[in-house]
């Protein structure tokens, strides 16, 4: 099986697990955050939500350097502006999971700010990294969602919460 058939299978299943936990992102909660050092959940839902399209660009282009294009993400304010922004980052980063993109992987993409290197990464690396940066925040969102006393949905298999109804 391809590197991409693998990454493109993993992002469906990976979706499918992120919807459910922004789905029950609290309106009211958009400015709330666990500690003053913490995004509030606006950010990382936000950040969540965006990092599927990284994959697109991680494909198509040779890097990002900070300097020349900030980091500026979209403002959301709301659960349904939440899920729309993240099923159109889904439909971005699945358009490059294509066959014809397999030989690209093993080209190298370069995050950087200015002239510090931040990550230098083949492209197969960058897909993996967004996966991962993914998992990784969707499980900090439920720890936010938990401390706000929200029921958190089973990702790999069935949530406590789940369990005890």
């Amino acid at each position: 099986m391809s590197l991409i058939k693998i990454f493109s299978n993993e992002l469906e299943h990976e979706a499918i697990s992120t919807r459910k936990m922004l789905e029950i992102v609290p309106n009211d909660k958009y400015d709330w955050r666990p500690h003053p050092k913490s995004m509030t959940i606006r950010a990382l839902a936000t950040h969540v939500a965006e990092i599927p399209g990284w994959i697109e660009h991680g494909i198509n282009n040779p890097g990002l350097d900070f300097a020349a294009m900030p980091y500026n993400p979209p403002v959301i304010n709301n659960t349904k502006e939440l899920l729309k922004y993240f099923d159109d980052c889904v439909v971005k980063g699945k358009s490059v999971l294509t066959e014809k993109n397999e030989s690209k992987l093993d080209g190298r993409w370069v995050m950087k700010n200015g002239e510090v290197v931040l990550m230098d990464l083949s492209k197969a690396e960058v897909i993996r990294h967004s996966l991962s940066q993914l998992i990784h925040h969707r499980a900090q969102l439920g720890v936010f969602l938990r401390l706000l006393d929200i029921p958190i949905p089973g990702v790999y298999g069935p949530s406590a919460d789940e369990i005890n109804h």
